[in-house]
Formats: structure tokens, sequence, C-alpha cells
């Protein structure tokens, strides 16, 4: 009788069929968005927090090649033949219009405008101008989209980094790559999805902080692990000396017993996120070291990222231990570069920090096309603002610095959903201001979760009443970028 045909929770057949029918179409959805979603391999997760994409990915992970210190756009990818044609004439104040200056040029009585001490040529099919900073980038100009016209409207190096890492200038918000740990999870298991590494140039270095990588108000999983040079990659992942691997288990299954019991008693979800923190340890102290090791890397892969990717801790080696990574699983691969914060002596200390990435820049790109990972990877190459068109302190052209510019700058970008071989936006004459394609950080961080596949609008985390988002109340996806 119907009676019977109800279950005690009041839910009678049609009910149950109709809601079954819905979750058997959202598993076929998801098997379609993922194909590796529902794999039993060793190794594979579900994804993240928020289970699968919101539509078909363009890429699988993200490698960020942040050049910490801001790069001159000047030096690099916006060329502007007017700055050599008008050298040491005072910026109109028409084109600075009463911006905002640092407190290093605020005092200058006189602008005097100051042309790259470097040339410019145009490169490949697209003709794209890139500076001789850059020999092996210029050769791979089809591979990539450079951006002329990204803005921000941080001055000062730390906002101004947090702002591109985080999307917010104050600290505390979750980090680029920890937005898309919660949304897609690690590819691996024995890996983090999130993993960080940094390299120190020769020029003046502005910090590096953990809030760059942190998880914010995300779950303590989500945070980036910072990978060292040298033996211990990790720190506190090795165990102590007599403890073996069958101990450590041990350890760790009474631990986790414990943890389990508490979390019954306060239903704090961070315990659950605390005892897959310990199990991830467990697997990476056999994971990471393999990642990490090069040995067996072919002579003709040293040979194209350089002898330096053979040196721990160089840009270099973190170039190709990116690429290694990348084929490992883990989702978002952070390098900081740090030493672009040319104030002074900008032609000499410039040539030593191109030299030091651009070999690796470029190695990195073909590499992962020739295994033909570049379509389904995207690469970010970029500083957090731009540099001024006129020389900081005294005008000298053989001796010059710049200082901090938000209003207009360069990055580029390849592979992973991106169109290659495209100049996007343009400044003025004298390469101060946006006048066509303004890209805002809030764009970019938009445009980059669409290339894996998740809505900027609907990526949230509800927090102290208020639904965050990277990409915070703005943003829009930059469609003429996308391939």
């Amino acid at each position: 009788d119907k009676t019977n045909r109800e279950s005690p929770l009041k839910v009678n057949r049609r009910h149950f069929f109709s809601q079954l029918s819905v979750g058997i179409g959202s598993l076929a959805l998801g098997s379609l968005l993922i194909p590796d979603l529902f794999k039993k391999e060793q190794g594979i997760l579900s994804g993240g927090d928020l289970g699968v994409p919101h539509f078909a990915p363009k890429a699988k992970r993200i490698i960020y090649l942040f050049q910490a210190g801001a790069p001159s756009q000047l030096e690099t990818f916006d060329h502007k033949p007017t700055l050599r044609k008008r050298m040491g004439e005072d910026l109109p104040e028409s084109i600075r219009n009463g911006q905002r200056l640092t407190g290093m040029t605020s005092g200058q009585d006189k602008f005097p405008l100051m042309p790259p001490a470097v040339k410019f040529n145009q490169h490949g099919k697209s003709g794209a101008w890139v500076s001789e900073f850059f020999p092996h980038i210029a050769k791979i100009a089809d591979e990539i989209c450079i951006v002329k016209s990204m803005h921000t409207e941080a001055i000062n190096h730390d906002p101004a980094i947090t702002f591109f890492q985080t999307g917010s200038q104050q600290g505390g918000r979750p980090s680029m790559g920890s937005w898309m740990s919660y949304g897609l999870g690690s590819e691996n298991k024995n890996l983090p999805s999130f993993v960080v590494l940094t390299s120190r140039g020769k020029g003046n270095s502005q910090g590096l902080y953990s809030k760059l990588w942190s998880s914010g108000f995300l779950d303590s999983k989500h945070q980036g692990v910072l990978l060292r040079a040298g033996k211990n990659p990790v720190l506190y992942l090795n165990d102590p000396d007599g403890i073996s691997r069958s101990d450590k288990r041990h350890l760790l299954d009474n631990v986790s017993s414990l943890n389990k019991l508490h979390h019954i008693e306060t239903g704090d979800d961070e315990i659950e996120s605390r005892i897959a923190q310990y199990e991830m340890a467990y697997r990476m102290q056999m994971s990471v070291p393999d990642v990490m090791d090069i040995s067996k890397e072919p002579e003709s892969i040293i040979k194209l990222y350089g002898e330096d990717c053979q040196v721990p801790g160089t840009y270099a080696a973190n170039a190709l231990q990116a690429r290694r990574l990348a084929e490992n699983g883990v989702r978002f691969i952070q390098l900081y570069h740090q030493g672009w914060d040319q104030h002074g002596n900008l032609p000499n200390e410039m040539a030593g920090q191109a030299k030091d990435v651009d070999q690796a820049s470029a190695a990195l790109i073909l590499d992962l096309k020739q295994r033909g990972m570049l379509e389904d990877t995207l690469v970010v190459w970029g500083g957090e603002f731009g540099r001024t068109n006129y020389c900081q302190g005294k005008f000298d052209p053989a001796n010059y610095g710049r200082d901090h510019h938000p209003r207009a700058f360069s990055i580029w970008m390849a592979g992973g959903g991106i169109k290659p071989g495209i100049s996007y936006g343009q400044t003025d004459e004298f390469g101060y201001n946006v006048i066509e394609n303004p890209v805002h950080i809030n764009d970019f961080h938009a445009t980059l979760l669409h290339t894996m596949g998740l809505e900027h609008e609907q990526l949230t985390y509800k927090y102290q009443g208020r639904r965050f988002r990277l990409t915070d109340v703005a943003g829009n996806v930059v469609k003429d970028l996308l391939a």
C-alpha cells in the first residue's frame, strides 16, 4: 500500500527516482568535463571542495613565472620610439595628469623622458616587438600573447604583489593558487595541488612573504607548499633518525584515530584537514625527492634550459622543476624570481636579470610544447606593475633608473587556451597611459579562472557573513585573449 512505499523520511518512489535522475545527470556531466573524475587509478583525486569545473576547461594547470620587483615594460615588450626622439624632454603634464607619485620621485622638479638603453626588434610572423635583453623569448614570439595594457591601483611593491596574488591589496585573502586548489583540487594524491618555488637575482630584491601563497580563510589544505633548494625541499618533512617507515605509519594511524574522535566531539572541519595534511606529508616523503631529482633528464633538456638548471635554487632549475611538477599533476605552480626593482643602474642590472630568466622561460614553453602539454598548461610571465617613462633622479642615459608605474605595464601568457602570436592592448606614444583594451588585475584573474573552467563570479566562499571571490566585486573575462 501507499504507506509501505514511503520511506521513514516521507520520500515516495516518484520523488526518489526524480532526484536520482538529477544525480545521474550530474555524474554524467562531471565525467564529460573531467574524463578522469571517476577513474580508480592510484594517484587520481576527484577534485577540490567544489568538485568539478563550471564548464569544460582549456587548461588543466597554471605555471606562473612571477617577476617580483616589476620589470620595466619599456625595456621588455612595449616599444616606444617617441622616447628616443624626445629624450631628455620633460614629460608633458597633460600626460602625467597629476598622477600619484612615490616618495622616491615626488620631490623631483623635472621628469625627463628616458628611452631604453636597449634596442627592440620585431620577431616571428606576428611581428612582436621584443627587446634585445630577451633573445630566447624573441624566438618564441609566435607562441606567446603579449598583453601591453595591464594596469593596477597599487603603487608600492607589497600591496601590488599582494593584489596580483590574492585579488586584494591587503593580506589575509586566499592566494590565486589556493582558489584553484579549492575549486579543482590536484590530479595527484601524492603531491600538493599548489606548489611555490623561489629564486633570487642579483638586483635589488623586495621581500616575499608566506601571505602570498596563504589559503587565507579557505581550508588550510589549500595553502601553497614552498619547495626549497637543497636536500630538504620541505621543512620538517623528514623523520628523525631511528624512525622507520612502518613506525611512522603506525604513529600516523594512532594520531588519526585520536583526531577523528576529537572531530566527532567538536565538529571542527579543520581537524579533518590536519589529518589529510599528515597523510599528504607521509606520501610526500617519497614523492617529492623523486620529482626534484633531475638526474635522469636527458642532456638535450639540460642544454635547452641552460647549465644553471643543474644548480638548485636558480630560476632555470625552478623552471625545469615546474615542468616536472606539472607532469605529476600539480594544479598551480608559482615561481617567484626576485631582483627586478631597478631604481638605478637599470641598464646593467636589468641585463643581468633578463639573462637569469630569458633562456629558461623560453625553454619551458618549448619543453611543454614538445611533450604535448602546452595546449593544456597556461604559462604566465610578468611582475606587479610597470616602470615610469622618465628617469628617477639624475638624468644619465648610461646609468638611469625608473620608478614604479601602475598605469600601464606588460605581461605575456602562453598555452592553456590563450591565443598565441598576438599583442593585445596599447599604450600612448609615451608608454604612460593605456589607450586601447585595458586589462585590470580583476580582468586578468577572471580570464585565468576561465581557462581553468571556473566562472569567477561563481567561485565563492562564504566567510564572516559575506561571499568572497578572487575577483572581489569586479572583473570581466577578456574574451579577445582566448583561443
